[in-house]
């Protein structure tokens, strides 16, 4: 899967956003995941790929949250809104899940940010595998990738 993390370097080099990449040990909470990172929490990027009537979105909020289905369905004007599949998600963004990283936009799903990345001066999130993370300005991704901005979190 390091074909992703070289297409999300390439994505964020073509649109020359700065950024510093790291290379880690699997890991698997969120909590690990910013120990590891010597960051907060909150300042994690939390990726999801949502399915709902048969399309897919790329939700994307604080790792220090939670997702608020009922606040999902009513962004996406629905009544049945799921988490994709981890079959699913390997055949939208060829990550597994853990990896998703908060770029919808290169997959080709809409992409929908929650108020709460937004307080954090920088993110961090994995870069399309479980080894390889990015650090960036939050105001850099918000740039590049254009997420609709809403409050999903709880």
């Amino acid at each position: 899967m390091k074909e992703n993390f070289e297409k999300i370097k390439e994505f964020l080099d073509e649109n020359k956003a700065e950024y510093i990449s790291i290379e880690h040990e699997p890991m698997g909470k969120s909590e690990e995941v910013a120990k590891m990172r010597g960051v907060d929490i909150k300042t994690g990027a939390k990726s999801m790929i949502v399915r709902s009537e048969g399309r897919f979105y790329n939700f994307i909020l604080s790792a220090a949250k939670k997702i608020d289905w009922n606040k999902v369905k009513t962004i996406l004007k629905t009544k049945s809104v799921d988490l994709a599949t981890a079959e699913e998600i390997m055949k939208t963004t060829n990550c597994v899940i853990g990896a998703v990283p908060p770029f919808g936009n290169i997959y080709g799903i809409k992409v929908y940010c929650d108020v709460s990345l937004l307080e954090n001066e920088e993110i961090n999130f994995n870069a399309g595998t479980l080894t390889d993370s990015i650090k960036m300005k939050t105001k850099d991704w918000v740039k590049i990738v254009n997420p609709e901005i809403c409050e999903f979190g709880k």
